[in-house]
C-alpha cells in the first residue's frame, strides 16, 4: 500500500485479536500491526511488527525490494508488538543498521539475545536516504523508556510509533476512508488506557513538537489508521485529554451482590438525568473495563459504589478502582454509595482510596443496610440531582 511517494505500508492486520497488554484491554475491533517502507538512494523500515505476523511483513517488503537492498531499520519503540519481527527481518537483510534510543537499544538486547548493529541515536540526530532524510526525536515515557518519534521533513509525515494511534483492524489505511466517529472513539480508549496516567509528559511532548513548527501533513502512527490532511484533529484530541479536560457528565460505575447497591445506582442516575446531565450506569461485574475508563476520561464525576463483604469492597469493583486511580484522573469529584449486611465498610474504603488519590468527594456518602428503603433511594435520587446542579448540569 503506497501511502506516500516512496513510502509504503508493509505493515500487518490482526483482525481476531481481542485482548492486548495481558488482557488489560479490549480489542474488539482487532488492530494492525504498522511498518513502513522507504525507498531511495539508501532504503529503511521504520518498526516491525508483531512476531507471529512476521512473514507477512517480510513479504510485502520483498513485493516492493529485495530484503537484502535495505540499509536502515528504524526502531521507534522495543516493545514485543513493534520489534516480534525485527531478528527474522535482520537475517534477511544482515547489513542493514539499526537506529533507535539507548533504552531501545537495551530492551531489544533483552527480549531477544543476538549480535545487534544497533546505533543510538537522540533528539536531533538526522540520517540522509538520499533525497529523503529522517529526523530522530525522544519520546521516553510516551509510552515506554525507549520510545522516539521519527520526522521525515521532506514529505512532512510524522512517524510517532504508539501515539495517536488505534487498535482498529480494517481494510482501509487512513482514517478519512473510515467513519470519522468511531476512529475518534477508538483513538479515545487507546489514550485513556495507555496514555491517561502520562498525560503531563503528552502535554511537555506535543508543546515542545509544537515549538518546532513541524509542517505535519500525515501522522502514520504504529497503531490503526493513518492521519492524512487532517493531523490537527488527533493533535487537538491529545491535549484535551492530556489537560483532562471534562464534559459536563457523570459515570456511575458499581458491583452488588444481592442487588441492593443496584437499586442504589439506578436512583443516582435518576437524579442526574431528571436534571439534564449526561451519564452512564456500569455494573462492573458485566461490563468491559476499558470501555468504562474511556467513558471516565472526559467525565467530571465518578459516582463508585459497592456491597461489603468482609467489611471490603467487592474485589471486581477493588480491582478497577485500582486500576482507575492508576490513570491519575485529576480535577474530579466523586461520590460513594453502597449497601451492607450486618456490618459495613465497602463504602468506607471507595472514600478512602478516591480521596487518597485526589478525587475530591464534597457530598456525604449513602449506605444502605440490606435492600435501600424508600428513604434511601429518595436520598440516592437527591444526591444526583444535587451533584447534577451543582456541578455538572448545563440548564
Amino acid at each position: 500500500m503506497k501511502i506516500a511517494e516512496g513510502i509504503h505500508w508493509v505493515g500487518a492486520v490482526d483482525w481476531n485479536i481481542r485482548s492486548f497488554h495481558g488482557n488489560t484491554f479490549s480489542t474488539r475491533l482487532g488492530t494492525s500491526y504498522n511498518s513502513y517502507l522507504l525507498l531511495d538512494e539508501k532504503n529503511a523500515i521504520i518498526d516491525g511488527v508483531y512476531g507471529p505476523f512476521a512473514s507477512e511483513q517480510i513479504e510485502r517488503i520483498n513485493t516492493l525490494i529485495p530484503l537484502e537492498k535495505i540499509d536502515y531499520i528504524i526502531a521507534n519503540h522495543g516493545e514485543n508488538d513493534h520489534s516480534g519481527s525485527l531478528p527474522a527481518l535482520t537475517k534477511l537483510c544482515p547489513n542493514a543498521k539499526i537506529f533507535g534510543t539507548a533504552k531501545c537499544k537495551e530492551s531489544l538486547e533483552r527480549l531477544y539475545p543476538q549480535s545487534w548493529n544497533f546505533h543510538t541515536v537522540k533528539t536531533g540526530d538526522t540520517l540522509s536516504l538520499g533525497k529523503k532524510s529522517l529526523s530522530f526525536i525522544e519520546a521516553p515515557m510516551l509510552h515506554w523508556p525507549d520510545s522516539m518519534f521519527t520526522w521525515l521533513p521532506e514529505l512532512s509525515i510524522f512517524f510517532p510509533n504508539d501515539a495517536f494511534g488505534q487498535h482498529i483492524a480494517s481494510s482501509q489505511r487512513f482514517v478519512d476512508e473510515c467513519d470519522i466517529a468511531s476512529v475518534m472513539h477508538e483513538a479515545k480508549k487507546y489514550y485513556a488506557n495507555i496514555l491517561w496516567p502520562l498525560s503531563g509528559l503528552v502535554i511537555k511532548k506535543i508543546e515542545a513538537l509544537l515549538s518546532m513548527n513541524l509542517d505535519i501533513h500525515m501522522i502514520a502512527p504504529s497503531h490503526g489508521l493513518i492521519w492524512r490532511n487532517n493531523p490537527e484533529t488527533i493533535l487537538s484530541s491529545y491535549l484535551s485529554w492530556a489537560k483532562n479536560e471534562t464534559k459536563n457528565k457523570a459515570v456511575i460505575v458499581y458491583e452488588t451482590m444481592w442487588g441492593a447497591t443496584t437499586k442504589m445506582a439506578h436512583a443516582i442516575l435518576e437524579g442526574l438525568v431528571h436534571q439534564g446531565v449526561e451519564a452512564s450506569l456500569h455494573d462492573i461485574a458485566l461490563s468491559d473495563m476499558t470501555d468504562i475508563i474511556t467513558e471516565m476520561l472526559d467525565a467530571k464525576v465518578f459516582f463508585i459504589g459497592s456491597s461489603t463483604h468482609g467489611n471490603e469492597m467487592l474485589p471486581t469493583i477493588a480491582a478497577f478502582l485500582h486500576l482507575l486511580t492508576g490513570m491519575k484522573p485529576k480535577n474530579r469529584l466523586g461520590a460513594a454509595f453502597g449497601s451492607y449486611g450486618w456490618g459495613g465498610g465497602a463504602v468506607k474504603r471507595i472514600k478512602e482510596t478516591l480521596e487518597t488519590h485526589g478525587i475530591k468527594l464534597p457530598y456525604d456518602s449513602i449506605e444502605s443496610q440490606f435492600s435501600p428503603s424508600q428513604e434511601i433511594l429518595e436520598a440516592c435520587r437527591s444526591l444526583g440531582q444535587q451533584v447534577g446542579k451543582n456541578h455538572i448540569s448545563t440548564s
